[in-house]
């Protein structure tokens, strides 16, 4: 009965999957709007500019800096060692978020945010093929991380060709971006995990759903006191939500679910 309720789950996530796929794609190109690089907070700090949004990419740096330090020393107790280069792929692309975005808000401009993204997409999707081996099947999880890295980093190049040629196509990396974000609470609830303390991906969600939050009140947040600005909290929550994942994931147990 289980396997039913299971398949029958996995229906329904192809099922949304397809229509937010096919309601993305059915929208004319998107272009990126200029006004995406407007950051309230643009203060020099030590010759820095846009210091704050510069130096809290430091954040990613250690998370990731962490995640790989635990996915070195993590036995099979607590990674699926089948997919232990998907993990690796998951820290090093923080690490590589953490370069890309500091160079991004040196010069914020379509020019330089194409680094910034780059490595947010092999980041993403690493974490997706994470996600499907762990609650689906460890086959799935194999044989679509490579796809899922080229899809990943194709969506980035098309966008920025795209730009290029003055007439900007955001949608593929749109649904890179956020169709994990749609599709992983529905896996996370209707699939049977291989491991304990699913919590951490909870939080996960949960701390880049807060960084999208603060990033939309960017402004707000910094004339409040002039102190910080959304932005640069949404670099320390999006972070925050990663030393979450590797926290679960150095105290989870095997549930003993082998797929």
């Amino acid at each position: 009965m289980r396997m039913n309720k299971e398949k029958y789950g996995l229906l329904f996530i192809l099922m949304v999957s397809a229509i937010a796929v096919g309601t993305v794609l059915y929208q004319p190109p998107i272009s990126q709007d200029p006004a995406y690089h407007r950051f309230r907070d643009t203060r020099t700090i030590l010759g820095i500019p846009n210091f704050w949004n510069v130096m809290t990419n430091l954040f990613f740096l250690l998370a990731g800096i962490q995640g790989l330090r635990w996915t070195v020393k993590a036995g099979s107790d607590r990674l699926l060692t089948e997919l232990k280069l998907a993990y690796y792929l998951l820290f090093a692309g923080l690490l590589a978020v953490a370069l890309g975005s500091a160079y991004y808000h040196l010069r914020p401009a379509n020019t330089t945010l194409v680094w910034d993204r780059l490595p947010m997409a092999i980041a993403f999707m690493a974490l997706f093929a994470l996600i499907l081996g762990e609650f689906i099947s460890i086959r799935a999880g194999r044989l679509l991380l490579w796809p899922l890295i080229v899809s990943g980093v194709c969506a980035v190049l098309y966008w920025h060709i795209t730009e290029l040629a003055g007439r900007g196509d955001l949608r593929f990396y749109i649904l890179v971006q956020f169709l994990p974000i749609l599709v992983i609470p529905l896996i996370l609830l209707l699939c049977k995990p291989t491991f304990t303390k699913t919590s951490g991906y909870w939080l996960l969600l949960f701390s880049y759903l807060l960084a999208k939050g603060l990033e939309h009140f960017d402004a707000a947040i910094f004339n409040l006191g002039a102190i910080v600005s959304g932005h640069s909290l949404k670099h320390a929550a999006a972070a925050g939500g990663i030393f979450f994942l590797v926290s679960a994931y150095r105290h989870r147990q095997p549930t003993g679910r082998r797929s």
